[in-house]
Protein backbone atom coordinates (compact mmCIF):
# COMPACT_ATOMS: atom_id res chain seq x y z
CA UNK A 1 0.00 0.00 0.00
CA UNK A 2 1.54 3.25 -1.11
CA UNK A 3 1.70 6.01 1.74
CA UNK A 4 -0.14 8.90 0.72
CA UNK A 5 1.97 12.23 0.76
CA UNK A 6 -0.03 15.06 1.89
CA UNK A 7 -0.15 17.83 -1.04
CA UNK A 8 1.94 20.97 -1.05
CA UNK A 9 -0.19 24.20 -1.32
CA UNK A 10 0.37 26.36 -4.43
CA UNK A 11 1.60 29.17 -1.69
CA UNK A 12 3.84 26.52 -0.09
CA UNK A 13 5.36 25.48 -3.74
CA UNK A 14 5.52 29.64 -4.45
CA UNK A 15 8.09 30.04 -1.16
CA UNK A 16 9.76 27.47 -1.41
CA UNK A 17 10.59 27.78 -5.14
CA UNK A 18 11.18 31.25 -3.99
CA UNK A 19 13.57 30.29 -1.18
CA UNK A 20 15.27 28.36 -3.59
CA UNK A 21 15.86 30.88 -6.02
CA UNK A 22 17.06 33.18 -3.02
CA UNK A 23 19.83 30.25 -1.99
CA UNK A 24 21.29 29.80 -5.90
CA UNK A 25 21.34 33.77 -5.96
CA UNK A 26 23.82 33.71 -2.74
CA UNK A 27 25.97 31.21 -3.47
CA UNK A 28 26.37 32.59 -6.94
CA UNK A 29 27.05 36.22 -4.87
CA UNK A 30 29.36 34.61 -2.28
CA UNK A 31 31.59 32.73 -5.67
CA UNK A 32 31.75 36.61 -7.54
CA UNK A 33 32.53 38.74 -4.32
CA UNK A 34 32.87 36.94 -1.00
CA UNK A 35 30.48 36.84 2.49
CA UNK A 36 31.72 40.55 3.25
CA UNK A 37 31.20 42.46 0.26
CA UNK A 38 27.76 40.72 -0.40
CA UNK A 39 24.66 42.40 0.95
CA UNK A 40 21.06 41.23 1.49
CA UNK A 41 20.05 44.16 -0.85
CA UNK A 42 22.45 42.59 -3.63
CA UNK A 43 19.91 39.34 -3.03
CA UNK A 44 17.15 40.76 -3.10
CA UNK A 45 17.81 42.75 -6.37
CA UNK A 46 19.32 39.74 -8.16
CA UNK A 47 16.09 37.57 -7.07
CA UNK A 48 13.92 40.49 -8.39
CA UNK A 49 12.03 40.51 -4.67
CA UNK A 50 11.50 43.52 -2.12
CA UNK A 51 14.05 42.98 0.69
CA UNK A 52 11.62 42.69 3.29
CA UNK A 53 10.36 39.55 1.38
CA UNK A 54 13.89 38.12 1.56
CA UNK A 55 13.71 38.75 5.28
CA UNK A 56 10.74 36.40 5.39
CA UNK A 57 12.98 33.83 4.57
CA UNK A 58 15.84 34.24 6.34
CA UNK A 59 16.09 36.92 9.28
CA UNK A 60 20.30 37.90 8.78
CA UNK A 61 22.61 37.35 6.21
CA UNK A 62 24.32 35.19 8.30
CA UNK A 63 21.88 32.68 8.19
CA UNK A 64 21.25 32.61 4.58
CA UNK A 65 24.44 32.17 4.14
CA UNK A 66 25.23 29.75 6.49
CA UNK A 67 22.27 28.19 5.04
CA UNK A 68 23.69 28.42 1.13
CA UNK A 69 26.66 26.52 2.76
CA UNK A 70 25.31 23.60 4.47
CA UNK A 71 23.38 23.55 1.15
CA UNK A 72 27.09 23.38 -0.97
CA UNK A 73 28.24 20.66 1.64
CA UNK A 74 25.02 18.81 0.61
CA UNK A 75 25.63 19.27 -2.66
CA UNK A 76 29.25 17.80 -2.14
CA UNK A 77 27.82 14.48 -0.75
CA UNK A 78 25.72 13.88 -3.47
CA UNK A 79 28.09 14.11 -5.60
CA UNK A 80 30.79 11.43 -3.66
CA UNK A 81 28.12 9.44 -3.49
CA UNK A 82 27.45 9.59 -7.09
CA UNK A 83 31.14 8.10 -7.85
CA UNK A 84 31.52 4.47 -9.00
CA UNK A 85 32.63 2.40 -5.85
CA UNK A 86 35.76 0.36 -8.42
CA UNK A 87 37.21 3.80 -8.77
CA UNK A 88 40.26 3.88 -7.06
CA UNK A 89 40.70 6.32 -3.78
CA UNK A 90 43.08 8.83 -5.96
CA UNK A 91 40.86 9.03 -8.74
CA UNK A 92 37.92 9.63 -6.52
CA UNK A 93 39.95 12.42 -4.86
CA UNK A 94 40.93 13.98 -8.23
CA UNK A 95 37.35 13.82 -9.62
CA UNK A 96 36.45 15.57 -6.58
CA UNK A 97 38.58 18.39 -7.13
CA UNK A 98 37.88 18.72 -10.89
CA UNK A 99 34.12 18.97 -9.85
CA UNK A 100 35.08 21.59 -7.43
CA UNK A 101 37.14 23.47 -9.55
CA UNK A 102 34.25 23.53 -12.27
CA UNK A 103 32.13 24.82 -9.54
CA UNK A 104 34.92 27.52 -8.95
CA UNK A 105 35.82 28.86 -12.37
CA UNK A 106 31.96 28.64 -13.35
CA UNK A 107 31.00 31.00 -9.89
CA UNK A 108 28.28 28.47 -8.82
CA UNK A 109 30.31 27.20 -5.46
CA UNK A 110 30.91 30.30 -3.10
CA UNK A 111 34.80 30.27 -2.02
CA UNK A 112 35.84 28.97 1.13
CA UNK A 113 35.57 31.35 4.05
CA UNK A 114 39.18 32.97 4.75
CA UNK A 115 40.31 32.50 8.01
CA UNK A 116 39.43 36.61 8.50
CA UNK A 117 36.07 36.34 7.10
CA UNK A 118 33.64 37.15 9.38
CA UNK A 119 31.35 34.20 7.66
CA UNK A 120 33.96 31.39 8.67
CA UNK A 121 33.14 32.43 12.25
CA UNK A 122 29.44 32.25 11.52
CA UNK A 123 30.09 28.86 9.81
CA UNK A 124 31.92 26.82 13.15
CA UNK A 125 29.17 27.60 15.21
CA UNK A 126 26.21 26.49 12.77
CA UNK A 127 26.07 22.96 14.24
CA UNK A 128 24.08 21.59 10.28
CA UNK A 129 27.22 23.21 8.89
CA UNK A 130 29.79 21.19 10.83
CA UNK A 131 28.15 18.22 11.15
CA UNK A 132 28.07 17.68 7.07
CA UNK A 133 32.05 19.35 7.14
CA UNK A 134 32.82 16.77 9.26
CA UNK A 135 31.32 13.77 7.71
CA UNK A 136 33.07 15.18 3.99
CA UNK A 137 36.12 15.58 5.74
CA UNK A 138 36.35 11.97 7.31
CA UNK A 139 35.47 10.69 3.46
CA UNK A 140 38.04 12.41 1.85
CA UNK A 141 40.63 11.49 4.98
CA UNK A 142 39.79 7.71 4.35
CA UNK A 143 40.54 7.65 0.55
CA UNK A 144 43.50 9.67 1.18
CA UNK A 145 45.11 7.05 3.40
CA UNK A 146 44.28 4.65 1.43
CA UNK A 147 46.10 6.49 -1.84
CA UNK A 148 48.92 6.70 0.50
CA UNK A 149 48.62 2.84 1.19
CA UNK A 150 48.45 2.36 -2.63
CA UNK A 151 51.71 4.48 -2.79
CA UNK A 152 49.69 6.87 -5.11
CA UNK A 153 49.98 9.71 -2.90
CA UNK A 154 53.29 10.46 -0.97
CA UNK A 155 52.65 8.27 2.64
CA UNK A 156 55.42 10.50 4.07
CA UNK A 157 52.58 13.85 4.59
CA UNK A 158 50.88 13.96 7.05
CA UNK A 159 46.99 13.28 5.73
CA UNK A 160 45.29 16.45 7.26
CA UNK A 161 47.92 18.46 5.10
CA UNK A 162 46.86 16.60 1.71
CA UNK A 163 43.01 17.70 3.40
CA UNK A 164 43.48 20.89 3.41
CA UNK A 165 45.59 21.23 0.05
CA UNK A 166 42.57 19.52 -1.64
CA UNK A 167 40.47 21.69 -0.41
CA UNK A 168 42.23 24.57 -1.22
CA UNK A 169 41.93 23.95 -4.40
CA UNK A 170 38.40 25.20 -4.06
CA UNK A 171 38.99 28.62 -3.47
CA UNK A 172 42.37 28.28 -5.80
CA UNK A 173 43.10 32.06 -7.04
CA UNK A 174 45.19 30.94 -9.77
CA UNK A 175 41.87 29.77 -11.24
CA UNK A 176 40.56 33.32 -11.65
CA UNK A 177 44.49 34.60 -12.30
CA UNK A 178 44.59 32.18 -15.24
CA UNK A 179 40.76 33.39 -16.33
CA UNK A 180 41.57 36.73 -16.37
CA UNK A 181 44.47 36.13 -18.80
CA UNK A 182 42.48 35.15 -20.91
CA UNK A 183 45.32 31.98 -22.63
CA UNK A 184 43.64 29.37 -21.75
CA UNK A 185 40.26 28.21 -21.93
CA UNK A 186 38.11 27.12 -18.83
CA UNK A 187 39.24 23.27 -19.53
CA UNK A 188 42.35 23.95 -20.00
CA UNK A 189 42.67 25.81 -16.50
CA UNK A 190 40.98 23.01 -14.64
CA UNK A 191 43.54 20.71 -16.32
CA UNK A 192 46.42 22.42 -15.57
CA UNK A 193 45.29 22.83 -12.40
CA UNK A 194 44.47 19.24 -11.16
CA UNK A 195 48.29 18.60 -12.85
CA UNK A 196 50.22 20.86 -10.36
CA UNK A 197 48.01 20.34 -7.44
CA UNK A 198 48.11 15.50 -7.94
CA UNK A 199 51.35 15.32 -10.22
CA UNK A 200 53.58 18.84 -8.57
CA UNK A 201 55.96 21.27 -10.67
CA UNK A 202 58.87 18.56 -10.67
CA UNK A 203 60.06 17.40 -14.18
CA UNK A 204 59.37 13.81 -14.71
Amino acid sequence: MQTQHPKISFKEQMHQARENAILQTTCRLLGEKAFDAMTMDDVANDVGIAKASLYKHFASKEELCCTAMVQILERVQVYLNGLPEALEPVEKLRALVRWSLERLISEELPLLPSRNSSLRAVLMSNQDYLDRLIAVSDRIGHWITEAQAQGRIDASLPPLVVLYTLYARACDPVVSFLKEGGQYSDAEIVELVLRTCFDGLAAR
